[in-house]
């Protein structure tokens, strides 16, 4: 415990700055990612059950992947303005 205090002490505040960035994004990144997964999974079970309901499924599909795609936006944008803003 006590190295991970000195070690957090000699990086200093830019580099922490960069390192709460790196978490923002990666954190930000794995919710959208599973979330575009299940909804493309499912999305194909609903397809493979009832294929006359294709262009139906798929513009819901597509909306909800760019609403997911939103968050991960997002999460870049607080990334970048910890990283370079603040």
């Amino acid at each position: 415990m006590e190295a991970l205090v000195g070690l957090l002490l000699q990086i200093g505040d830019d580099g922490m700055k960069y390192i709460g960035a790196g978490i923002a994004m990666g954190l930000g990144a794995i919710g959208p990612a599973l979330g575009i997964g299940l909804l493309a999974g499912r999305a194909m079970e609903s397809l493979g059950r009832n294929p006359d309901a294709a262009p139906v499924i798929q513009t819901n599909m597509i909306l909800g992947i760019a609403f997911t795609e939103a968050i991960a936006i997002y999460s870049l944008v607080v990334a970048v303005m910890i990283g370079f803003v603040f």
